[in-house]
């Protein structure tokens, strides 16, 4: 936690990729010096405070079924998140890449209609202590490597080789309409040995161009129209 009173307020709303699962890893996670947000944190400074709400498994609309995966459907847990944290400056968004698996049988466009339901909860939420929303940030999700065996297992991530690749346009769509800053993570990363997470310099890849943004080198992002 940043004490600073007059530190600007980062929310990360996000799934493993931000949670910073290990590749190849037995649901072991990065340290928070590594993985992007208590990177962004570090670069940042202590005139903001990144606040991490990142889940593994987390996912838009869908709901996971096993055992101990409860409570993953981030549309239903957004608005407690978001009078949780409130007030907020920023939110910074990355999920859809656990709405690709095989069973959920999403396309592109669906993932895309999910996530811009999110994104209105999201800008509408009236804060609780200030006539502001906080400005939303919005990042596609790498493309998924379906050939490794993490994502081959039980056809778990079968097709999402493509499907991510079009999510990028997708969302890259959604933003110019909503007017959101946006960024494809793709441009920047691959994922890591299992084909899905990030390893320890992409995270610190992510952390680097997006801290660009509040040091207003951030031309990398749609300028909002807002």
């Amino acid at each position: 936690m940043i004490t600073n009173p007059d530190a600007q307020r980062i929310l990360v709303f996000g799934d493993s990729l931000s949670w910073g699962y290990m590749p190849d890893s037995d649901h072991e996670r990065w340290p928070a010096n590594i993985r992007w947000p208590g990177r962004l944190q570090l670069l940042l400074g202590d005139g903001y405070e990144v606040i991490e709400e990142a889940l593994n498994s987390r996912a838009i609309d869908n709901i996971d079924r096993r055992s101990g995966k409860e409570g993953r459907r981030a549309l239903d847990y957004v608005e407690g998140c978001l009078d949780s944290h409130d007030p907020l400056d920023y939110a910074i968004v990355l999920l859809g890449s656990n709405e690709l698996k095989h069973e959920y049988n999403n396309t592109a466009e669906a993932v895309g209609q999910q996530m811009r339901g999110l994104l209105d909860t999201i800008m509408t939420r009236p804060s609780q202590f200030r006539d502001k929303k906080p400005e939303v940030i919005l990042l596609a999700p790498p493309v998924v490597d379906e050939t490794k065996e993490y994502c081959t297992q039980n056809d778990k991530y079968l097709g999402a080789t493509e499907k991510s690749r079009e999510l990028g346009v997708v969302y890259a769509g959604i933003a110019e309409e909503l007017g959101l800053r946006f960024l494809n993570l793709a441009d920047i990363v691959v994922t890591g040995a299992d084909g899905c997470h990030l390893d320890a310099e992409s995270h610190a890849k992510v952390a680097d161009v997006i801290s660009g943004f509040f040091a207003n080198t951030g031309v990398w992002l749609k300028e909002s129209s807002r």
